[in-house]
């Protein structure tokens, strides 16, 4: 059960990855949790975030990823705000920080505000969270490196600077100007390198340890108490962060633009096109239905495509797995089990879809010429029913030459589920099909 965590300047993903083996990404912008919910993680966990320049990450993709079923965890930083904000509708909030913004006595986004380095540097914090400079003063007071009056002196200091100018420095040089005792200005300037308390850090680390253990120990999707409600403002970021790179992708990934190249080359984009279309539709309907599926379903799902594929050999499907770029079969087996749900609550309106489809792509008169001359031959041979083709083939002839000959396939272990998958209503109605198929190439033959 995958996991999905954002973490930037308040912990590096080295010192994450010791403490819970997840999909580490940058700090959270407005999308990237919609984007990241996709993908169908057993929770996400926000630690960093952005808070200008960049827009922030939305309320409401952050409800709509706990309607899917899916955890969400907050700490530090934007994940401890956040967390405290949705805390009534089921975001967990991990830490001191966020246990503070919950009851109030903290307000001010500034508070977990930090300057950060660039991505190539590892989000690296440049300036000092306004948390972590208070925690840090209570425990200079606290071992007597400062008075109460001065550490009070030097956290008003703090708060007034603007959060990418906090620094120890910065701090100590405006302190000396407003006159403060130099001893201990002094004292605390040398203790401070050691004594620096990073409640941040500890509290991302402890979000980490509790996103661990609940999934170990309540595995189950998360389960709410509320109803997401589509907006046309909702829906239309969705549909702004859907089209947008995730921002965190691999250099070894496929050159996407010039796989689709290819399809454009052979004259297909078109057709591809609409297909995709129909099942971005599809799937787009079952999360408005709010839908989901039990294990049982997934594993039928599962079968089904892998028969479909010819995949049922392991060895097979983990190579198609390489070479496909799955990372995540689990969602895509989701997304599979939406769009046969979907098409099955459209069973109605398919069969004209369908042939409208093929009148509108030309292909609907070369198929009926196929068909009209099928019924010609097949009755010449005295072959008027559908099902009595079968009857005039040796045992397994006919599936020998469709699977092994037409299709350049093995023999389906499940021929019900591969049936069904194919469109057709049972094993046996496929046998008709494969076995009139196979007379009437044969008569053609023999001309």
């Amino acid at each position: 059960m995958k996991l999905i965590v954002f973490t930037g300047p308040t912990l590096s993903v080295d010192e994450a990855r010791e403490e819970l083996e997840a999909l580490y990404r940058p700090p959270v912008a407005q999308g990237e949790v919609y984007r990241a919910a996709l993908e169908r993680p057993w929770g996400i966990g926000i630690i960093d975030g952005y808070f200008e320049r960049v827009p922030a990450v939305w309320h409401k993709e952050i409800l709509w990823a706990m309607s899917q079923g899916i955890h969400v965890f907050g700490s530090a930083s934007m994940g401890a705000l956040r967390a405290a904000e949705l805390a009534a509708f089921g975001m967990e909030g991990v830490g001191a920080i966020y246990e503070a913004f919950q009851r109030g006595a903290l307000q001010d986004d500034d508070e977990v505000a930090v300057a950060q380095g660039p991505a190539e540097q590892g989000h690296r914090a440049l300036s000092e969270a306004m948390v972590n400079i208070r925690a840090t003063l209570r425990l200079a007071e606290e071992e007597a490196v400062i008075s109460p009056a001065v550490g009070t002196g030097l956290e008003r200091i703090a708060k007034r600077l603007f959060f990418p100018e906090r620094v120890y420095p910065r701090i100590l040089a405006a302190a000396t100007r407003e006159g403060w005792p130099e001893g201990e200005l002094t004292a605390f300037r040398e203790w401070v390198s050691q004594g620096r308390v990073n409640l941040k850090r500890a509290d991302a680390l402890a979000m980490l340890r509790v996103m661990r253990e609940r999934r170990e120990v309540a595995p189950r999707p998360k389960e709410v108490q509320f109803s997401f409600e589509h907006t046309d403002t909702w829906e239309a970021l969705r549909r702004e962060a859907a089209g947008l790179p995730s921002g965190h992708a691999s250099e070894e990934d496929i050159p996407r633009e010039a796989l689709l190249d290819e399809l454009r080359l052979e004259g297909r984009y078109a057709t591809v096109a609409r297909l995709a279309l129909a099942r971005a539709l599809a799937l787009d309907e079952a999360r408005r239905q709010g839908l989901r599926h039990d294990e049982a379903s997934l594993v039928r799902t599962g079968h089904a495509l892998r028969e479909a594929l010819g995949l049922v050999d392991p060895e097979r499907f983990g190579k198609w797995l390489e070479e496909s770029g799955v990372e995540n079969f689990q969602r895509l087996l989701r997304d599979e089990a939406d769009v046969h749900w979907v098409q099955g609550m459209f069973a109605p309106e398919l069969e004209q879809g369908l042939l409208d489809h093929l009148r509108v792509t030309g292909e609907y008169m070369v198929l009926m010429a196929r068909v009209r001359d099928k019924q010609r031959v097949l009755r010449e041979q005295g072959l008027d029913a559908l099902t009595s083709a079968a009857e005039r083939i040796p045992p397994g002839e006919s599936w020998r030459w469709y699977f092994g000959t037409r299709l350049g396939r093995s023999i389906p272990e499940n021929l019900e589920v591969y049936a069904r998958a194919a469109g057709f209503e049972d094993a046996q109605a496929l046998e008709a099909a494969v076995s009139r198929e196979w007379l009437y190439v044969c008569a053609l033959g023999a001309r």
